[in-house]
């Protein structure tokens, strides 16, 4: 989990990246101007910032450069832009920003220059290269969901509670829940996904017999992010502690 600042003028920008990146588990901060921007950097330090090129207060290159000149760039900065020339992109990364994303962001780039960004800022600091922007048509989930083996079958929610402490012994790929099995292909995305989501932590919480601190562990989610999407799922741990029990 880590703190990220979003600082973007467009609403909906804030909201997608701070949706996607709270389902990663990270805590987001957002700014709609370079003002807010300050502010929040004066208040503490962001693990990692998200700084939108084009805004109508002050562009992010020149708050990159104050944050530079005032020693308060810290922190890895990630620019992103959907009109941005090579030479601004050049500039940006010249003055100390991380890496450049190009609007609109692909999700599997996103993510991948997200852990970059965290990986970087936990290493010494040293000189930043430029990274050639580009366009993502799609987002190919296959580099981040790896499709198990065809012989391997999930055992169910029964089996796992069966066998207990013989879990520690389970295959690669986790077990989900019985009715996990049983979601249809025609639901939307969003519907599908909930579906999937609202099996996987029901039969987390049925394994560890309703612990919010071990399904915490399990699932490699924050407490609080934990409760709020359980809430969001409709999923009450109570009920399915005495499942378990």
């Amino acid at each position: 989990m880590a703190n990220i600042l979003v600082v973007d003028d467009e609403m909906g920008i804030r909201e997608l990246l701070s949706e996607i990146l709270g389902d990663e588990g990270h805590v987001v901060a957002t700014a709609e101007n370079a003002q807010q921007a300050r502010e929040l950097r004066l208040g503490s330090v962001p693990d990692l910032v998200l700084l939108d090129i084009w805004m109508p207060d002050t562009d992010g290159v020149t708050l990159l450069k104050e944050w530079q000149r005032d020693g308060l760039l810290t922190m890895p900065v990630i620019m992103m832009s959907g009109h941005a020339t090579i030479d601004t992109a050049v500039e940006a990364t010249r003055i100390g920003a991380l890496n450049f994303l190009e609007k609109p962001i692909a999700l599997q780039k996103l993510l991948k220059a997200v852990q970059q960004g965290l990986s970087h800022s936990r290493e010494p600091a040293r000189p930043v290269s430029y990274i050639r922007p580009t366009v993502t048509a799609g987002v190919d989930s296959a580099d981040h969901h790896p499709s198990p083996p065809s012989s391997y079958t999930p055992p169910s929610v029964a089996d796992a509670l069966h066998h207990g402490h013989g879990m520690a012994a389970a295959p690669a790929y986790p077990p989900i829940a019985d009715n996990a099995s049983n979601i249809s292909f025609d639901l939307p995305l969003r519907e599908a996904r909930d579906a999937f989501e609202r099996a996987y932590f029901e039969y987390h919480l049925v394994r560890e017999n309703g612990s919010m601190t071990r399904v915490a562990e399990r699932t490699g989610l924050e407490r609080t992010h934990l409760y709020r999407k359980l809430k969001q799922l409709g999923v009450e741990p109570g009920k399915l502690a005495k499942k378990g029990g």
